[in-house]
C-alpha cells in the first residue's frame, strides 16, 4: 500500500479486507486442531473460537464487497485472491506449533481484537459499528478463554512454562505490525471510521503485561521485526494456508453445496 492519498471508499474497502483477512487467516489456523487437540474439550472450544471467526469474516468481507461495488461476494474475496492481495496481519499466519503456542498466538491476537471493536463500535460507520457490537461478545469470551489457558500454563509445569515463553519469544516481534498506521488508517481516522491504530498501543501492553505477569512469563524486549503483512508482504506460510483453503473453489470454480 502506497503512501498516496486515498478515498474514504478505497481506504474504507482496505481496511475491511484487513479485519476480514485477519479473521479468516486465523480461522483456518485454528481449525486445523479439529481431531488433534490435547483434550475434547479443547478441540470442541477451538472449533468454536474458528466458527466465531469464520462468521465475523463473512461480515467484514461481505461488507467489504458492497463498498468496493463490483459483484464479489465475501466467498469470491475469500477463495480468489492470491497471496500477495490479503492484507492480514503476519501473527495470524503463523504456524500452530504446540498447544501453547497457539494459544499464545490466539491471546495476543484476541487482546488486540478486543480493543479494535471497542473502538470500531463508536465509528462513524453504522455498519461497522453493528459488526463489531455483535462480534465483541465473542471476542470477549475469546480473550478471556486464552488469557486463563496462557496463565493456566505459564505458571503450571517447569516444561508447560518454559513452551509457553518460548511460544511468547517466536510470537512477540509479530505484534509491532498492529500498532503502525499508514495512508489506509489515516483516511479512516480523519472521518471518524477507524482508530488510529498506535492508540490502541498502552492499553494492549497494560492488558499483555498483566496476562503475561500472572502466567510468570517475561515479555521480550529485543524490537519488533516483523512487519508489513496488512501491506500484502507476507511469509511462505500464508501460501500454504492458502493452497489448503482455496482448493475446492479452485478446483471446481463456482461451484455450491
Amino acid at each position: 500500500m502506497t503512501n498516496a492519498a486515498l478515498t474514504t471508499d478505497e481506504a474504507l474497502f482496505q481496511f475491511l479486507l484487513r479485519l476480514g483477512d485477519n479473521t479468516l487467516i486465523l480461522s483456518h489456523r485454528v481449525s486445523e486442531w479439529c481431531g488433534h487437540a490435547p483434550v475434547i474439550e479443547e478441540d470442541i472450544a477451538l472449533a468454536n473460537t474458528a466458527l466465531d471467526l469464520i462468521g465475523q469474516t463473512q461480515f467484514w468481507l461481505g461488507l467489504a464487497g458492497e463498498v468496493e461495488g463490483k459483484g464479489r461476494s465475501a466467498d469470491q474475496i475469500a477463495y480468489l485472491r492470491d497471496a500477495w492481495d490479503f492484507r492480514n496481519l503476519l501473527l495470524v499466519e503463523r504456524p500452530n506449533g504446540d498447544f501453547g503456542k497457539t494459544l499464545m498466538r490466539q491471546f495476543l491476537f484476541d487482546a488486540w481484537q478486543s480493543l479494535m471493536l471497542a473502538k470500531l463500535m463508536k465509528s462513524t460507520n453504522i455498519r461497522i459499528a453493528e459488526i463489531a457490537e455483535k462480534a465483541s461478545k465473542e471476542v470477549a469470551y475469546h480473550v478471556e478463554r486464552s488469557a486463563d489457558t496462557v496463565v493456566g500454563l505459564g505458571d503450571g509445569t517447569p516444561e508447560s512454562h518454559a513452551r509457553m515463553q518460548t511460544a511468547l519469544d517466536d510470537l512477540y516481534p509479530y505484534v509491532g505490525e498492529m500498532f503502525i498506521g499508514d495512508a489506509v488508517d489515516a483516511a479512516l481516522v480523519k472521518d471518524g471510521i477507524a482508530p488510529d491504530p498506535a492508540s490502541l498501543r498502552n492499553d494492549w501492553d497494560d492488558l499483555v503485561g498483566r496476562v503475561m505477569a500472572e502466567a510468570t512469563l517475561t515479555i521480550p524486549q529485543k524490537p519488533f521485526a516483523h512487519v508489513g503483512g496488512k501491506s500484502g508482504t507476507h511469509t511462505e506460510h500464508l501460501g500454504y494456508v492458502l493452497a489448503d483453503m482455496q482448493f475446492l473453489q479452485r478446483a471446481y470454480p463456482g461451484a455450491e453445496w
